[in-house]
C-alpha cells in the first residue's frame, strides 16, 4: 500500500507530517491507536485517509461544535459530499433525513452528548464501522485539563458499537492523562504515537509587570510592533471587549473580540473574517481557536494566566502553523492566579449544592439522567448552577439509587478534582516564577528530554519582544470590506460557502 499515493490523490500533499504516517500505518495494521500531536499539525489527516482505505462508516467524537463544523466544511471544499454532522441545531425534518440516509456518509461528526440518546445509538449500531475517532481526547481523562463529564460514556458507546477500531487523538496530555484515556476507552492494547510538545518556532516569553494598565499599554505596545496576526487570550469576557476597545480608541485597525457569550453567527464572521486576512488580531477567550485553520498567526499574547501548562500550549500552538518563526508573550503580574482559581471553582459543584440537589432529586423521585429540559432550567434557577455543574450531575447521577445515597461520594470526587486542579495552578505558577529555560521546564513537565538548543528560545535564554521584531515575516492583511452590517457580510460569506459546495 502506497500512503503517500493516496495522500497526494486525495488530500494534495507530498509528504506527511510527522507523526501522521505512524499513526496511520498503526491504524492499517488493525490497532487501536492513541496520538498525541502537536496543535496545527494535522491531526485530522489521522483519520480522514484511513478513511478512504478502510472504505467503511468513520464516526468523529469532538467536544465543540464549531470544531466539528469545520472539519467538515474543509471535507467538503475538497470535494468530500458523504459529510454529516450531527448536532442540536439540526431540525426535526434536517435529523430525520440525516438518519433515513445514515448508511450513505463516510464521515459522520458529532458530539459525545449525541452519543448519549439511545435512538443514536440504535440507528449507529445499524452501520458497518470501520474507524472510531475521539478528538480531543484528553477530555476523557479526570485529569486532564479540559475534563468533559459526557465524554466518559465513550468507553460504553464503544462497546455497544461493537468495540470498533478506535483512534484517540490529542494535542497536550501528560503519560497520566494517556494512560487515563486508554483505560477510559477500554483500548489496552493501543499503540501510542507520541511527539514532542516542543513548537521551536514559538519563542516562549514571560514579562512581569505590576498593574492592569501597565498591562493594557504593554498589550497596545505589541501589537504595534508585531507584524502579521495575533491571538490575545483572556479570561474574562468584560475585559476581552475592554480590551478590543481600547485597542481601537488608540488606532489600532482590524481587531475584534470573541467569546462564548456572543451569538452563534457572530462568532463564525469573526473567525471568518480573521481566517480571510479582514481581522488582524482577536481578543478572545479560551473558546477561540480550536478548528480555526489558519496557518500564519504570528504571536499569542496571554493578557490573562491559563490555569494549566497543557492549556498554555494549546493556546499557544495556535501560533506559527506554517513552521515560520513565531512569538508567545505571556503578561503576569502578581494576584493574577486568583482568577483562575475562581474559575476553577465553578467548574464543579460546591457541598451545599450537593446537598441541595440531591435532596430535590430525592424528593421528586428523580435521577439527573432523566430531567426533563424545563426540569433542568428549574434546577439551576433554584440552586445558581452553570451548564458545567449541571452536566455533572445528569452525568453523575445515573443509576435507579436514591441520589441522597452518592451525596459524601460526589462531595469527596469534587475535592479531589479541585485540589488537583490546584496543584496544576501551582505548577505553572511556579514554571512563571522558576529561573530556568522556560522550554525546559515544559519539557520536563511532559517528561521529555531536550534534543536540540534553540538560538530564539526565551526570556531566560536571552530573547526579549524587541528582538524578535526582526525576525517575524511581513504579513500583509487585507482591510476589512465596507459591509453596512455584520448580517449583510455573514450572508456574502455563506453565499460563497454554498457556491463552492455546488462547485
Amino acid at each position: 500500500m502506497n500512503l503517500e499515493h493516496v495522500l497526494k490523490e486525495k488530500f494534495g500533499f507530498d509528504k506527511f507530517r510527522p507523526g501522521q504516517k505512524e499513526v496511520i500505518e498503526s491504524l492499517m495494521s488493525g490497532c487501536h491507536t492513541l496520538a498525541m500531536l502537536p496543535t496545527g499539525s494535522g491531526k485530522s489527516l489521522c483519520y480522514q485517509l484511513p478513511a478512504y482505505l478502510l472504505n467503511k462508516t468513520t464516526l468523529i467524537v469532538s467536544p465543540l461544535l464549531s470544531l466539528m463544523q469545520d472539519q467538515a466544511d474543509q471535507l467538503k471544499m475538497r470535494g468530500e459530499k458523504s459529510v454529516l454532522t450531527l448536532n442540536s441545531f439540526l431540525t426535526l425534518n434536517q435529523k430525520r433525513e440525516a438518519f433515513d440516509r445514515l448508511h450513505m456518509y463516510r464521515f459522520i461528526f458529532l458530539s459525545p452528548e449525541m452519543l448519549s440518546l439511545e435512538g443514536v445509538i440504535k440507528s449507529l449500531k445499524t452501520l458497518e464501522i470501520g474507524l472510531f475517532v475521539i478528538d480531543e481526547a484528553h477530555c476523557i481523562s479526570q485529569w486532564g485539563y479540559d475534563f468533559r463529564p459526557d465524554y466518559l460514556n465513550l468507553g460504553e458507546v464503544r462497546r455497544e458499537l461493537n468495540n470498533p477500531l478506535t483512534l484517540a487523538l490529542t494535542a497536550t496530555a501528560t503519560k497520566e492523562v494517556r494512560k487515563d484515556i486508554i483505560g477510559k476507552l477500554n483500548i489496552n492494547q493501543a499503540k501510542e504515537t507520541v511527539s514532542s510538545v516542543d513548537r521551536d518556532n514559538i519563542a516562549i516569553l514571560v514579562e512581569r509587570l505590576f498593574s492592569y494598565e501597565e498591562k493594557l499599554f504593554r498589550v497596545l505596545e505589541l501589537v504595534r510592533k508585531f507584524t502579521g496576526s495575533g491571538i490575545i487570550y483572556f479570561s474574562s469576557k468584560k475585559v476581552a471587549e475592554a480590551v478590543t476597545g481600547f485597542l481601537q480608541e488608540n488606532g489600532v485597525d482590524s481587531v475584534n473580540f470573541y467569546h462564548g457569550g456572543m451569538d452563534q453567527e457572530q462568532r463564525m464572521l469573526i473567525q471568518q473574517q480573521f481566517i480571510s486576512g479582514q481581522l488582524k488580531i482577536i481578543c478572545a477567550t479560551s473558546a477561540f481557536g480550536m478548528g480555526v485553520n489558519k496557518s500564519d498567526v504570528r504571536y499569542v499574547i496571554h493578557f490573562h494566566m491559563p490555569s494549566t501548562m497543557e492549556s498554555y500550549l494549546q493556546e499557544i500552538g495556535r501560533a506559527g502553523r506554517d513552521r515560520k518563526q513565531s512569538v508567545a508573550v505571556l503578561l503576569y503580574s502578581e494576584g493574577d492566579e486568583g482568577l483562575p482559581l475562581h474559575l476553577m471553582e465553578q467548574q464543579l459543584p460546591s457541598d451545599l449544592q450537593i446537598e441541595g440537589v440531591c435532596s430535590f432529586l430525592s424528593k421528586a423521585k428523580k435521577i439527573g439522567a432523566n430531567l426533563t429540559l424545563s426540569e433542568k432550567e428549574q434546577l439551576s434557577q433554584s440552586f445558581s448552577l452553570n451548564d458545567i455543574q449541571l452536566r455533572f450531575f445528569t452525568q453523575f447521577l445515573t443509576g435507579n439509587q436514591d441520589p441522597l445515597q452518592h451525596v459524601e461520594e460526589m462531595k469527596a470526587y469534587c475535592q479531589k478534582r479541585k485540589s488537583r486542579n490546584q496543584e496544576k495552578l501551582l505548577r505553572f505558577l511556579k514554571w512563571i516564577y522558576a529561573q530556568e529555560c522556560r522550554r525546559l521546564g515544559i519539557l520536563n513537565y511532559f517528561d521529555e528530554k531536550q534534543q536540540k538548543l534553540n538560538p530564539f528560545c526565551c526570556d531566560f535564554c536571552g530573547m526579549d519582544a524587541n528582538k524578535m521584531i526582526d525576525l517575524l515575516p511581513a504579513v500583509k492583511v487585507e482591510q476589512v470590506n465596507s459591509y453596512t452590517t455584520w448580517k449583510q457580510e455573514l450572508a456574502f460569506i455563506l453565499l460563497k460557502k454554498e457556491n463552492w459546495d455546488e462547485k
